[in-house]
């Protein structure tokens, strides 16, 4: 009988297109798929709540995909380089292959199980199944890693198309007698007994799996993906892909949805524009690599003596959504209602917080780990290190989003805001994005009472925006 494989998932939750899972079944090889939650291994950066909720619902369709292909998941907790060379001694394993990871626990973790594996006479081939091109072998012409998004976009567009997707075996030949593993529910991802069920509402917004990401990407290439560059920024528009999390979990790869839009008839411009947010990821992936450092520390380093204010009240009143600006409180109501955030809105309550409110832009990314579905390392530390402008290829910190005009500006018929705000959703147009400008009959009228129903803004436009201008200027003084 021909020798089994493991296979372990890591983040590439799927049966298509994913390179691992091909080499361990070549030739027929019988395998048992696996996955193990390592939460000692990530430490700070395991999986967040809203992240589990996904992470949970996603190994049960991963589970009833490979159960009906005939190799059933096998779930595990602990170690990874404990569990993986139990289970392959148990099975008499003849290799081992897994996606790479790239975050640096993860990395580290790649090298206890090769340790591990090697020690029992066994090796780990790690396969590419979470991004376009491998970030450690992919560099500029003097040899160093990108530091600027647009030539890194440049060089993946000349390094030609990735290669196809290839589709999903139709059977799998499960190993006979597999070992016992966990139940999903002993996994304790969601929901936890006795507390309220904050997630409550979300899966009226997503269908987490396989399918539900091959759906989403039929349904956006479809009906979206000309209208991207134009509908994008808009978050009273469905104008996004809504890929996010199913990449972050690698439902679906980079690769087929590359090829995805570019089979779709749509209108080129709106396919370039997505085509350039994937190399975002990619670019993400790339800094996470060569500079582990990212998620914590500023990648520009005189951002390290930047004269941050921590407020708890102010942190607060961001997070749950009482900013008093209207459009960023629509957009961190969005998160804790659906665990996902329109991208432009990020960015604007991004902006809020770093700059009006001088909150370091760690705990805005700590807020955005726990709270997003999507929440995915490399991509969440890149982006926030962007807009407090100390990323590598970051705006300039003396960038400061006016909330109120990019409130108008986005949301000009205030359909998102009416939405997630609805105790502002009577006011006239005019005072929607600044209802303190509202005269007492107006507000009266619309049943708005500010303080009360609603609350006046933490700080106000100007003063915010020239107390983060004085605080860039003591840094470089």
């Amino acid at each position: 009988m021909t020798e089994p494989s493991l296979l372990w998932f890591r983040h590439d939750l799927r049966l298509s297109d994913h390179p691992a899972l091909l080499a361990a079944v070549a030739g027929g090889r019988p395998v048992l798929p696996v996955f193990v939650l390592d939460d000692a291994a990530a430490g700070l950066h395991r999986p967040g709540g809203a992240a589990r909720w996904w992470l949970r619902a996603s190994l049960a369709a991963l589970g009833r995909e490979l159960a009906a292909r005939g190799a059933p998941l096998l779930l595990a907790r602990g170690r990874a380089e404990t569990v993986l060379p139990a289970l392959a001694a148990a099975i008499g394993a003849a290799a081992v292959h897994a996606g790479r990871a790239y975050e640096p626990w993860a990395r580290a973790q790649s090298q206890r199980v090769h340790e591990a594996l090697a020690d029992a006479g066994l090796g780990l081939t790690l396969h590419t199944t979470g991004l376009l091109r491998e970030p450690h072998g992919f560099g500029s012409g003097s040899g160093k890693p990108y530091a600027v998004y647009t030539p890194f976009a440049k060089a993946m567009l000349a390094a030609g198309e990735p290669p196809p997707p290839r589709p999903a075996p139709d059977r799998l030949a499960g190993v006979p007698h597999p070992p016992g593993g966990e139940t999903l529910e002993a996994l304790d991802l969601y929901p936890v007994p006795g507390e309220p069920d904050w997630a409550a509402g979300f899966g009226a917004s997503w269908q987490p799996g396989e399918a539900g990401a091959q759906a989403r990407l039929a349904r956006f290439t479809r009906q979206a993906l000309g209208a991207y560059d134009r509908q994008r920024n808009l978050p009273g528009v469905d104008g996004s892909s809504g890929l996010s999390p199913h990449l972050r979990w690698g439902e679906v790869s980079p690769g087929q949805v590359w090829h995805a839009a570019r089979a779709a008839q749509a209108d080129a411009t709106g396919t370039e524009t997505f085509l350039k947010e994937i190399l975002w990821r990619e670019f993400s992936y790339h800094l996470l690599w060569h500079r582990p450092e990212m998620p914590q520390a500023p990648l520009r380093a005189e951002f390290a003596r930047f004269p941050w204010q921590p407020d708890a009240r102010l942190l607060e009143a961001w997070q749950q959504g009482r900013t008093g600006y209207p459009v960023v409180d629509a957009g961190m109501r969005q998160l804790w209602q659906t665990g996902w955030m329109h991208n432009r809105v990020r960015m604007i309550a991004a902006s809020l917080l770093v700059k009006h409110l001088l909150q370091p832009w760690q705990a805005g990314a700590a807020w955005f780990w726990d709270t997003l579905v999507d929440a995915d390392l490399a991509s969440n530390s890149a982006s926030w290190q962007w807009v407090a402008g100390s990323g590598s290829d970051a705006a300039p910190y003396f960038r400061v989003f006016n909330p109120i005009l990019q409130g108008e500006k986005f949301d000009p018929e205030g359909r998102y805001l009416r939405r997630f705000v609805p105790e502002l959703a009577k006011l006239p147009q005019a005072f929607l994005h600044k209802p303190w400008e509202a005269p007492a009959e107006v507000l009266a009228a619309a049943g708005v009472r500010l303080g009360q129903s609603y609350p006046r803004p933490v700080v106000a436009h100007e003063a915010g925006r020239a107390r983060a201008l004085a605080a860039f200027a003591a840094l470089r003084a």
